[in-house]
């Protein structure tokens, strides 16, 4: 059994498009910063595959299309496989056999209270019809953490009632079986305007479908029309007016991704983003002086991650090996955990010597 002082980290995404600057602030960026910080024992990061199929179920050439965009994304970032476990959550048979054992221990209103699957459910208009997949994906979670004895999952606040489910599994298990899971720690992002990063057109979340993201991918033009295309204060409407900084777009980027030298670079002027922030309220600065600030902030973050994606996109088969390499890796470690849980269950019936020998007895003595 594993030795409980081990710091391990599990997380990943689900892979139904390619990752945004909101992934990034609120992710990827800390995942790489606590990959280098040499704290952690083991880091799996999981492209949740199996995950994205329950809700995309009729279209499973989406899901495989974007497995190789995110495994770019993470490779262009700083994920090092060297460092971090990257792999396919379809590809560990294990983890599906822990969840169909832990369906038994959450009973269906305990997963019609998860705040999260609810908000989830009206999202996808799948109140008339749930898939099954889809209303247990809380179980499936608890799975993929508990597989790897994670100790720390690095998510949003949004996936807090999640953890919960998990712990609440985990500890379950462990009264009604014997102690060999382990209960994992929330990690949230310390930047508060990382944690939700809105559309460029000022809705509350980045879409896809909306087409309001920034991609990780795009091109520096790209960026930057979309930038200087953000929506603002929308009273804001000449320089001298004054502006709102509060819920304006503009600004929460600029809290999320700016630092004191960009201001000595780009925007000397002003000392910080506070005195940038004063002068916006009190009217007498424009909006395209503040993003053609943030488009400078930003193409100097994103800069290096486009450079390097596009030394990856020269060999693709390796991105796909990587990939196979975690995988059997990851799975190496589920199946362990399996093992633990199977003996805990009393299932692993070909294995225990001991249940073989007292039948054996048994029968001796009644002959």
């Amino acid at each position: 059994m594993e030795n409980k002082k081990e710091k391990i980290i599990l997380t990943g995404d689900r892979p139904t498009g390619r990752l945004h600057v909101g992934h990034y602030v609120g992710s990827l960026k800390r995942r790489v910063e606590l990959q280098n910080s040499g704290k952690f024992d083991e880091i799996y990061i999981m492209i949740a595959d199996a995950q994205a199929l329950t809700d995309n179920a009729d279209n499973p050439e989406k899901v495989r299309q974007n497995i190789i965009e995110v495994a770019l994304d993470y490779l262009s970032c700083g994920l090092d496989p060297a460092k971090s476990t990257l792999f396919i959550q379809s590809q560990i048979p294990e983890l599906t056999e822990l969840s169909f054992y832990y369906m038994n221990l959450v009973t269906v209103s305990r997963l019609q209270r998860n705040p999260t699957v609810k908000s989830e459910i009206q999202m996808r208009n799948f109140e008339a019809s749930i898939p099954v997949g889809f209303f247990t994906y809380p179980i499936s979670q608890a799975s993929d953490i508990t597989a790897f004895k994670a100790t720390t999952v690095p998510v949003g606040e949004d996936q807090l009632p999640m953890l919960e489910q998990t712990k609440e599994i985990v500890r379950k298990f462990n009264a009604t079986y014997a102690d060999v899971l382990i209960e994992p720690e929330i990690l949230l992002p310390d930047n508060k305007a990382c944690l939700r990063l809105p559309g460029t057109d000022g809705k509350a979340k980045m879409s896809k479908s909306l087409g309001n993201c920034i991609y990780l991918a795009d091109s520096e033009e790209d960026v930057k029309k979309k930038i200087m295309s953000m929506f603002t204060d929308p009273n804001h409407l000449r320089v001298e007016d004054p502006g709102k900084v509060e819920g304006n777009p503009v600004f929460i980027y600029l809290d999320a991704f700016s630092k004191q030298e960009h201001f000595e670079e780009y925007l000397p002027e002003y000392a910080n983003l506070d005195e940038l922030k004063a002068h916006y309220t009190r009217g007498g600065l424009g909006d395209v002086k503040v993003k053609k600030f943030l488009n400078a902030v930003m193409q100097e973050e994103l800069s290096p991650i486009r450079a390097k994606r596009k030394e990856f996109e020269k060999d693709i088969p390796e991105i796909y090996n990587i990939l196979k390499q975690g995988s059997e890796k990851a799975r190496e470690k589920a199946a362990a955990t399996l093992d633990d849980v199977k003996s805990a269950m009393k299932i692993n019936y070909f294995e225990d010597k001991e249940l073989i020998k007292t039948q054996s007895e048994k029968y001796r003595y009644e002959e």
